[in-house]
């Protein structure tokens, strides 16, 4: 389940944080830098042969060249060439950040359809044990369903447990843009759910986009739900340190560098997700106007002042939420740092009232995601504070209090 959806026994991360001496051993030998290390075969194919690739006899540009360089070169193609190449290097241009999005959609389309026929194959292959079979199968399924028309597949990454995110409302019209990050246990498989939909990606990312319609009918949004990230696979040292988040930092970055035109962005950070955005902060682009963190472990940080980000931060957390009950501190690599909700840490404390433990932060009727959606609009005036005052509203545009959190 996505974001530590079952609660954990607490003797589980202190016995984490009593090991911060074996994982400093075991870094020192490299053991982590193996066992983080995740090559994407098949995208890292798609992108080398971009890289000897051509059209009309001129070479390609540097797949990790500036977005704005990127840019440029799909504005100066035809349609049909962009078209070319969606097609003959479907990764790659399906994960380009500079790419145009609709272009980014149409390449993605075609790698999820390559990707199913080769599913299918697979759970029909003598070769694969029962399990085998079934996994081809789920991933199989997981495809069609990605494949839906409508869907808007901004990054897809099928190798390992698969990465991807998704785009709901229109991306180079919106006004506002929300990206929702989320933590342990999400990937190809959880990115969406029947059962529980609010606690998975795409869940969280739909019921903001609707709170948001109806908290600023008139407002444009669009609300990207990231999984384009290694999250962490349940608990365990990786969700204790911040390892994964370091990786999904930078290709959160390289995300938020990319975005189309020039809307003010949000980052809507839930679990571990909020490790990754608090890691990110000091390189997100100025654009980025809020970081609000839901049932956050830590930042990795011990105050918001120390994020080294200009952007507003915002806090929240449940009282029935478990995550309260782990040890905010980092020691020898492991733990996130302070609370984000205590005093001390001097975020924007919003109330999360009915939010149903640590995975509801999202479920329709909340003051968690009412809270979320105001924040994501800008509706700052409209936001409900924890402490039943007025303080985590202070100073901001739309507001008549005094201050600044």
């Amino acid at each position: 389940m996505t974001s530590f959806d079952t609660s954990p026994q607490l003797n589980v991360w202190r016995a984490l944080l009593a090991l911060a001496v074996v994982f400093v051993m075991l870094a020192t030998t490299g053991w982590t830098a193996l066992h983080a290390h995740r090559e994407s075969t098949a995208l890292q194919a798609s992108l080398a042969k971009w890289r000897h690739g051509s059209i009309h006899g001129l070479h390609l540009p540097d797949p990790a060249a500036a977005p704005a360089r990127l840019s440029r070169f799909f504005t100066s193609l035809s349609p049909e060439d962009q078209g070319r190449l969606a097609h003959r290097y479907p990764l790659a241009v399906g994960n380009m950040n500079g790419a145009p999005v609709a272009l980014r959609y149409r390449a993605n389309h075609i790698a999820l359809d390559q990707q199913r026929k080769v599913e299918k194959k697979r759970m029909h292959d003598s070769r694969l044990s029962a399990a085998g079979h079934q996994d081809a199968g789920r991933r199989m399924h997981r495809y069609e369903s990605l494949l839906t028309p409508g869907r808007q597949i901004l990054a897809f990454d099928p190798e390992g447990s698969g990465r991807i995110a998704e785009v709901f409302g229109n991306l180079n019209e919106a006004q506002r843009i929300s990206v929702v990050v989320p933590g342990v246990d999400t990937d190809l498989l959880t990115f969406q759910k029947t059962s529980r939909q609010y606690t998975a990606p795409v869940g969280m990312a739909k019921a903001l986009y609707a709170a948001e319609r109806t908290q600023s009918p008139m407002t444009r949004t669009a609300v990207i739900a990231w999984a384009d990230y290694t999250a962490p696979d349940g608990l365990g040292v990786d969700a204790a340190t911040g390892l994964r988040a370091e990786d999904g930092a930078v290709r959160l970055n390289a995300l938020l560098g990319g975005l189309p035109g020039r809307a003010p962005v949000t980052m809507v950070c839930h679990s571990y997700g909020s490790v990754v955005c608090g890691v990110a902060a000091h390189a997100m682009p100025r654009r980025v106007t809020d970081i609000a963190v839901a049932a956050s472990p830590g930042m990795r940080v011990s105050s918001a002042s120390h994020l080294g980000t200009g952007a507003r931060v915002w806090a929240m957390r449940d009282a029935t939420d478990w995550i309260q009950d782990v040890p905010y501190l980092e020691l020898g690599g492991l733990g996130h740092g302070a609370d984000p909700v205590s005093s001390a840490f001097g975020a924007r404390v919003l109330s999360a009232r009915d939010a149903q433990g640590h995975a509801g932060y999202f479920q329709p009727g909340t003051d968690s995601l009412r809270n979320l959606a105001d924040v994501a609009v800008g509706a700052y005036g409209a936001v409900t504070c924890a402490r039943e005052n007025d303080t985590c509203r202070a100073g901001v545009p739309g507001t008549t209090t005094a201050g600044r959190a």
